[in-house]
């Protein structure tokens, strides 16, 4: 039997649980980039879709077979509306995964990581249409402060910056990524099953990705010869054990927690966890897959622009004064649900 937390100690918990899931999804850049350096001499005239989607397929097809094992008890309970939610959120990340890895090849990474932050923007306009009333002041200061943040964390060039096929691509992949979050947030799926929906998630973003692997393939051998090392196999179970399971497993139970617009500004933590583990992991990297990978530097951007993000989400959390005293005037509401995810109990309602 699990314990009841109160709604500020289940909320204080989703916040950690978010941060921490940023941190799973900052570590994958500096190994998707590492492993992206392996395969290059493994397959040196190998398409970088192919050694992209390659990797997109392996690494959500390995996380649904390994869920698939550890949820197969219960996966005859699956429901209807689980398929319906696990199938949204795999289209939705899946298309947005491959918009982003090809928008990437053709912009500069900094633009890259600025443009795909846009949904921080979008998530709150969407709302403001949706309730046809324009987002509160907190709202819009908060969105501001994390896109002067992200853009000084980026060291984007204002002068350079242009809206070709990758900087389009990007946004657009952006305005994916704001369909996952914001289907995610449905209150119809709150009863859902985290582990069973999370599975049909995996399923479909490898199969919205396998197309595009075997189009861009040269020989059938090159899908094993893509894995033919133990530092590229190191680097997959990192993806998958790490950034999927921890990334995407904790989204889906604890996002649950926080209105899209602010589960949208949190996910911005995201670029600074990367920025941060570019300053050591590639050079453990490089010597363990002998790549050439160097560290990056500890600059002014990092600190100034992972301080506007902070602040922005320390901010945005901080109970108003109204909501304060609205909330301890309402009784506290209990629910009780059997559906347990790997990550802890899924029993307990959204707090409001």
């Amino acid at each position: 039997m699990f314990p009841r937390m109160s709604p500020d100690t289940k909320r204080f918990k989703a916040i950690q649980m978010l941060v921490l899931a940023n941190a799973f999804w900052g570590l994958s850049f500096p190994t998707t980039k590492a492993l992206a350096m392996t395969q290059q001499s493994l397959l040196p005239a190998a398409n970088s879709w192919f050694i992209a989607s390659l990797c997109v397929v392996y690494r959500f097809a390995a996380a649904a077979l390994i869920l698939s094992v550890l949820s197969a008890r219960g996966l005859r309970q699956t429901t209807r509306l689980e398929v319906e939610q696990g199938l949204g959120l795999g289209l939705f990340a899946g298309v947005g995964i491959l918009l982003q890895v090809d928008g990437m090849a053709y912009t500069a990474a900094s633009t890259s990581a600025f443009l795909t932050q846009c949904y921080c923007l979008l998530i709150p306009l969407w709302v403001a249409w949706r309730q046809r009333r324009p987002p509160p002041a907190r709202v819009i200061v908060s969105c501001a402060m994390v896109v002067a943040g992200v853009a000084v964390l980026a060291k984007v060039d204002w002068r350079h910056l242009r809206l070709g096929r990758g900087e389009l691509e990007t946004v657009a992949a952006s305005v994916i990524f704001t369909g996952q979050i914001l289907w995610l947030e449905r209150p119809r799926y709150a009863v859902n099953n985290v582990n069973r929906f999370s599975l049909v998630m995996f399923a479909v973003m490898a199969l919205v990705c396998l197309p595009v692997a075997m189009v861009t393939t040269r020989e059938a051998g090159d899908w094993v010869r893509a894995y033919h090392s133990a530092s590229t196999i190191g680097f997959l179970g990192i993806l998958v054990f790490f950034c999927t399971f921890g990334g995407y497993l904790l989204m889906n139970r604890w996002q649950r927690h926080f209105s899209a617009t602010q589960a949208g500004l949190i996910y911005c933590i995201e670029p600074v966890f990367a920025s941060l583990f570019a300053l050591f992991l590639p050079a453990w990297f490089s010597a363990w897959a002998t790549a050439p990978y160097a560290n990056e530097k500890l600059t002014a951007n990092l600190l100034v622009g992972g301080g506007l993000i902070t602040t922005a989400n320390v901010w945005i959390q901080l109970p108003s004064s109204r909501v304060s005293r609205s909330a301890a005037a309402l009784p506290v509401q209990t629910s009780v649900r059997e559906d347990r995810g790997i990550l802890g109990p899924i029993d307990d309602a959204p707090s409001s």
